[in-house]
């Protein structure tokens, strides 16, 4: 299993600049906020993200970055922070990677108010630069991954979700970011448009086998042991259930959408449905379809002459759909 410290090996030196700069893009004159980002720079998750930002640009321009790409990874940095500031809200999760939430620890009031703030900080950073076309990017983004979140939540309440809708949901609620990401990496090197859109369908590819592995841990898995049910139990219609219900009788689906919808706190019957989508091969279809995905994102780094950076994307590919968590 390849870990994420291997996978920065060759960005290192970017990763560490990256840090300071992307503390003092978040500067404010208020020390509430300058308290509450530093506590959110000190709980970082595995910065995936600008990680793909330095090695795609690299990747492309003989192992060079510029102050774009560093401008670049802030941009989705601070957004992607906003967006997760926001989701705790909306979800009302008092934990983020295992630390209290902002709203947990600030109220909701507070966390929406970091949210927007960090929202205008990446908007500023790029206006300010005069990077429009980063901006661009980021951009379209942000409109995609709300769409894609408010379609999830229409088509939640019906539980109609066919297959089709399923990966255009997760296309626009968790691919796009990593598009973008990939997209921006290109762009901040200034490469020609059909880089800048080669290097999004990448991103794209390696955004939908992330969320398709997502869906699998509510199954259980090698770490976990136990299966979680928690997709289930917020209604969330999932690839290995929407193949199990395209897969069984009526009675059977009756039964499933009714257990989704009016039994989703009772444990033995989350059991069962887990044992019933498990059974249907719902998820040997989830993994197939992961792999594709991942298959399809390697194809498009085979164009590209061996480098060190490329390796490192290589294995960011097989990590996303190997990690145990």
């Amino acid at each position: 299993m390849k870990t994420v410290s291997q996978i920065k090996l060759p960005i290192e030196y970017e990763m560490e600049l990256f840090e300071k700069k992307f503390l003092l893009s978040m500067s404010s004159k208020v020390s509430l906020l300058n308290r509450i980002t530093h506590y959110v720079v000190n709980r970082k998750g595995k910065q995936m993200r600008p990680m793909f930002v330095f090695l795609i640009a690299k990747m492309i321009n003989n192992g060079d970055v510029n102050d774009r790409t560093y401008r670049g990874a802030s941009v989705i940095e601070l957004i992607h922070t906003a967006t997760l500031v926001h989701d705790d809200v909306v979800d009302e999760s008092n934990k983020r990677r295992g630390f209290f939430s902002i709203n947990a620890l600030w109220k909701n009031k507070i966390a929406v108010l970091v949210g927007d703030y960090l929202l205008s900080k990446g908007l500023l950073l790029s206006i300010d630069n005069e990077d429009f076309d980063l901006l661009k990017i980021i951009s379209v983004a942000v409109r995609e991954m709300s769409e894609g979140e408010l379609l999830q939540i229409e088509k939640a309440r019906k539980l109609d979700i066919t297959e089709e809708v399923y990966y255009e949901i997760i296309r626009q609620k968790t691919a796009t970011l990593i598009a973008a990401c990939c997209a921006m990496g290109a762009q901040s090197v200034n490469a020609s448009k059909e880089e800048v859109e080669l290097m999004r369908k990448f991103g794209e590819l390696i955004g939908m086998a992330f969320q398709i592995k997502d869906d699998l841990f509510d199954y259980g898995s090698e770490k976990i042991g136990k299966p979680t049910g928690i997709d289930i139990k917020e209604q969330k219609m999932t690839l290995p259930l929407i193949y199990a219900l395209n897969h069984s009788s009526d009675k059977e689906k009756s039964w499933a959408i009714n257990s989704i919808k009016n039994h989703n706190t009772n444990k033995d019957r989350v059991k069962e449905l887990i044992a019933f989508v498990k059974e249907k091969g719902g998820l040997g279809f989830a993994v197939s379809k992961m792999k594709e995905y991942q298959q399809e994102a390697l194809q498009i780094l085979q164009k590209y002459p061996t480098s060190p950076y490329k390796d490192s994307l290589e294995l960011m590919v097989n990590y996303v759909i190997e990690r145990k968590k």
